[in-house]
């Protein structure tokens, strides 16, 4: 069964991670996918990173979806309105769209008090993942259907509690806030808007950060032991393509989702058929409990990752 067949879906910034997991799991419910991105195979990327927009339309394809790859800079007006006019002309529509565009791995400072970091990278990381998402969204919503449109939003925590660095938690908190408005501009045209986080992300960057591969990816565990309850991309991918099939969609709009409570509503499993739970391994291992999750994250960072990093927070 296919129950995304003849949609036309947009992934911005499907070159790897949750974005590729995405478009691949949109592909397996039938979904024609536009995989964009800034790298390409003759243009690799400025992260040093090996993934390209083509391997993973490529990917779609085996997915049982078809992946089409166009090179975009979604944080280039010109190049975006390009892309949608492209999609206009080769299907008249789009009926889902998922900023997922992010740029910051190498961009945040982890371990610096606010007044000691970098404002150029700060305002990078602004630029590339909330501005782009206001780029490629204003630009998209002529194409996207009335009544049964989705916008998708791609976030780091379910949560508005802390995230360990200033700009990272104004990227990421500021993604929740833009599904929450734009749910209630685009209420009247019937087109839905939700933020959606994954949980541990088994990326292809945090393998080689754990020197492991998806085939002995447990052993990245004895590195850190939260690594155990990890994810592949293609779970939040799973997880969105039933979100998009959900004939009673309109009751989550403006709200933010977790990869594990989906799962858990949806029954959908990882592709190698479990079915991790980020949201219960935290719980579990910090001994929180109950919905209060902003004073838990607080007790969390300010006891845990951050005091290490920083032990002489004043």
């Amino acid at each position: 069964m296919k129950p995304l067949r003849d949609k036309i879906a947009l992934v911005a910034g499907a070159t790897r991670g949750a974005g590729r997991g995405i478009a691949c799991m949109l592909g397996e419910a039938g979904a024609t996918v536009y995989c964009t991105g800034r790298s390409t195979k003759n243009n690799p990327s400025s992260m040093n990173r090996p993934e390209n927009i083509e391997e993973s339309a490529q990917m779609v394809d085996r997915w049982g979806g078809k992946g089409i790859a166009i090179k975009v800079d979604h944080t280039e007006e010109e190049e975006v309105s390009r892309l949608m006019e492209r999609i206009k002309n080769d299907h008249g529509k789009l009926d889902i769209l998922v900023n997922d565009v992010w740029g910051g791995d190498h961009l945040t400072e982890w371990g610096k008090r606010f007044w000691e970091l970098d404002l150029e990278k700060g305002y990078k990381m602004i630029q590339r993942a909330i501005y782009s998402h206001l780029v490629t969204s204003k630009h998209a919503l002529p194409l996207i259907t009335e009544n049964t449109g989705i916008v998708i939003e791609i976030t780091d925590g379910d949560h508005y509690g802390y995230r360990g660095n200033l700009f990272y938690d104004l990227v990421k908190t500021n993604i929740i806030r833009i599904a929450f408005i734009m749910a209630k501009e685009l209420k009247k045209k019937g087109i839905s808007a939700i933020a959606v986080t994954p949980g541990f992300l088994r990326s292809e960057a945090m393998l080689d950060h754990f020197g492991v591969t998806e085939d002995n990816w447990q052993q990245g565990a004895e590195k850190d032991a939260n690594f155990i309850a990890s994810e592949t991309p293609f779970f939040v991918g799973r997880c969105i393509a039933a979100l998009c099939a959900d004939p009673k969609l309109e009751m989550k709009n403006g709200k933010v989702f977790s990869s594990w409570d989906l799962a858990e509503e949806y029954q959908i499993n990882d592709v190698d058929g479990s079915r991790p739970n980020w949201g219960r391994h935290f719980q579990e291992a910090y001994n929180f409990s109950g919905k209060n999750c902003n004073d838990q994250f607080y007790t969390f960072w300010d006891n845990g990752p951050l005091e290490a990093a920083m032990p002489d927070w004043p």
